[in-house]
């Protein structure tokens, strides 16, 4: 019986040492904390960081801290995606606005044959044909379109966007020692516009053009009714910001 005993007795006192599990405990309590305050610090509410670390202070140290100045800013890409969305919409809503207001001048006045409106990843495009603003081979505004792009101006002194004036023509050579080319007679037509709508208080470095001659059609050049439809000048509300 005694010898029974004394294995019981040594196999009691050679229990394994269970202290290491309070510091471990302790340290798993920490990261979970650190894990916790590293979230609060990536998000804008700063309320809800103060009362976490408020909360886990208290819980390990038995104190309060002072969260009075405490703040937490986002970070700053961030802030700047934010902004840049918020330039967008804002930026969208005018242009919705604007485009709106022509669809209504040109529904109002009969306008749909000459003019089109389009809304695009560019901007507001606004494409009169060569009937309204031209002779044919010619780039000099008739009178009878300056209350048209009277109203044109005006709307486009809505918004501060810039502004891109473009000139087309169909394929036909031209045949006019003035213009020894397409690329030209658009060019000019892109410019009496140009100068129209600086005449009428536009500001000149919101402006630019070009002329693209008979190389960007909206249809081929294989109908007069085609060929109408592609000697046109756009005005485009280009867009400044471009969401993602």
């Amino acid at each position: 019986m005694r010898k029974k005993r004394r294995r019981f007795d040594d196999e009691h006192e050679e229990h394994i040492n269970e202290s290491w599990l309070i510091p471990y405990a302790d340290i798993l309590t920490l990261l979970l904390a650190l894990f916790i305050v590293l979230f609060a610090s990536s998000i804008i509410d700063a309320e809800k960081f103060r009362s976490i670390m408020e909360s886990f202070k208290s819980e390990l140290t038995g104190t309060k801290i002072n969260t009075t100045n405490l703040t937490v800013e986002p970070p700053s890409d961030k802030k700047q995606v934010d902004e840049e969305s918020e330039e967008a919409r804002k930026e969208q809503a005018e242009l919705d606005e604007l485009l709106s207001k022509l669809e209504k001048f040109v529904t109002d006045n009969h306008l749909q044959a000459v003019i089109t409106l389009q809304d695009s990843k560019r901007g507001v495009e606004i494409a009169l044909k060569e009937v309204i603003l031209f002779d044919q081979g010619k780039a000099d505004l008739k009178e009878s379109s300056y209350p048209t792009l009277d109203v044109l101006v005006n709307l486009a002194k809505t918004v501060s966007n810039p502004i891109s004036i473009e000139g087309h023509t169909d394929n036909v050579p031209i045949k006019n020692s003035k213009y020894p080319s397409n690329w030209e007679l658009s060019s000019a037509r892109a410019v009496s516009v140009l100068h129209y709508f600086a005449s009428k208080g536009i500001a000149q470095d919101r402006m630019q053009f070009v002329g693209y001659g008979e190389f960007k059609p909206l249809y081929p050049n294989d109908t007069e009714e085609h060929k109408q439809s592609n000697r046109r000048v756009n005005i485009v509300i280009l867009r400044v910001n471009k969401s993602s």
